[in-house]
């Protein structure tokens, strides 16, 4: 048993993952009724929501806390491209939108949680949030307030003596190693998510929403594969390929499957130690970028809303599509870092083009539809560039003082 125990760990992650997912695909359609397997995906995923909002606060105030002023790091070139990248994601999904317009079906049932009625009140909730109770904060997973209670510790821990700050790095190891065991049964988890969608909503309702699927992922690959290469390339001044499909491979595949870019921040963390960064700096990008960097929830948002436009009929100008750009940004940065965070975001997008809350919501319901497949590619272009933009930032640093 110790054996084999031993050759499973030994095993990629990665493969383990595509197994579970093979696995989870044929005892979905083979035997739809067998509920336990299902019971492995809401364990794995209520673990991830449970252990990420914990790491989120410790992972920062600890980076924080052990900074000493006068140390130089690249957090505002990574902001600058955390931003950057966003707004340009959202220009690029409202391209696709127009060259490729998709329309839907809104018969699905409508999402009773309650969405944002506009900018003002989606500005106003961000900044609630940011001066939330931090226990309420931590329970509620609002991980603006914790981003923002974690970087008041962190500075003011500053002035600690060394034996806190030992104990502060000691608690945050073991929260990342316990994020670490959970992501080790993901091919049990992903074995479970996948069997519950196959045997839930079948092959064949999946299958319905194609279009609007292909829409989706279409865009995010070419995200993935142009967009961010060009940026890197801006930036570098060299083949970016090599780092682009690397942070793809180690860090947006696991992200595919955990489906939050919170709980992915360990993978992200050992990916940028190994392409040898500033710990200073990716201690405290990637943790923020799981929180505001979230490229993939501007092309739900933006791709959402102008289906939604095109189905009622309604022409969208130049002036408005330049507007939707800046709003799907700004919202995509509010969106939370667990599954499914973008989608209450849409009907704020609706709203817009004038689109009544009771249809927004449908296009919500919609969303929730195709999310297994959507959620998934998102996570993994938000996940993927914290790791990017991290070394991106820092590259082209190293290449400016040579």
């Amino acid at each position: 048993m110790k054996n084999l125990l031993k050759r499973w760990n030994d095993t990629s992650l990665v493969l383990r993952i595509l197994c579970g997912l093979i696995l989870g695909v044929i005892l979905g359609l083979a035997a739809p009724q067998a509920t336990p397997v299902a019971l492995l995906g809401d364990l794995f995923v209520g673990a991830l929501k449970a252990v990420a909002p914990i790491l989120v606060l410790f992972l920062v105030m600890t980076a924080l806390s052990r900074h000493q002023e006068g140390q130089k790091t690249n957090m505002s070139r990574v902001i600058v491209l955390y931003l950057l990248g966003t707004f340009i994601d959202g220009c690029v999904a409202v391209v696709t939108s127009f060259l490729f317009p998709v329309t839907l079906e809104l018969t699905a049932a409508q999402e009773q949680t309650a969405a944002p009625g506009g900018i003002g009140e989606v500005l106003h909730t961000l900044l609630m949030n940011l001066v939330a109770n931090p226990v309420d904060a931590l329970v509620n997973a609002n991980y603006i307030g914790i981003l923002a209670w974690a970087v008041l510790l962190g500075v003011a821990l500053r002035k600690a003596d060394p034996g806190t700050k030992r104990a502060l790095e000691n608690i945050a190891d073991a929260v990342s190693q316990v994020v670490r065991w959970v992501i080790s049964c993901a091919p049990f988890g992903v074995m479970g998510l996948v069997f519950n969608s196959i045997s839930q909503l079948g092959v064949e309702s999946l299958l319905s929403y194609g279009k609007l699927i292909l829409l989706l992922v279409g865009t995010m690959v070419f995200v993935a594969l142009v967009v961010n290469p060009l940026i890197a390339f801006v930036f570098l001044r060299r083949n970016p390929y090599p780092l682009v499909l690397k942070c793809l491979w180690r860090s947006g595949l696991t992200a595919f499957f955990t489906r939050s870019s919170a709980a992915n921040i360990p993978v992200n963390l050992k990916l940028c130690e190994e392409l040898g960064l500033d710990e200073d700096t990716y201690a405290v990008s990637i943790p923020l970028g799981s929180t505001i960097n979230m490229g993939g929830a501007s092309i739900t948002i933006s791709i959402l809303a102008l289906a939604a436009a095109h189905t009622l009929g309604i022409q969208v100008d130049i002036f408005t599509a330049i507007i939707l750009c800046v709003l799907s940004a700004v919202s995509a940065c509010g969106a939370s870092g667990v599954a499914g965070g973008s989608l209450l975001l849409v009907p704020l997008a609706c709203s817009l083009f004038g689109i009544s809350n009771d249809v927004a919501m449908q296009v919500v319901g919609v969303g929730f539809i195709v999310g297994v497949i959507q959620d998934s590619c998102e996570t993994a272009i938000n996940s993927s560039t914290d790791v990017l933009y991290t070394a991106v930032a820092e590259l082209s640093q190293r290449r400016e003082k040579k």
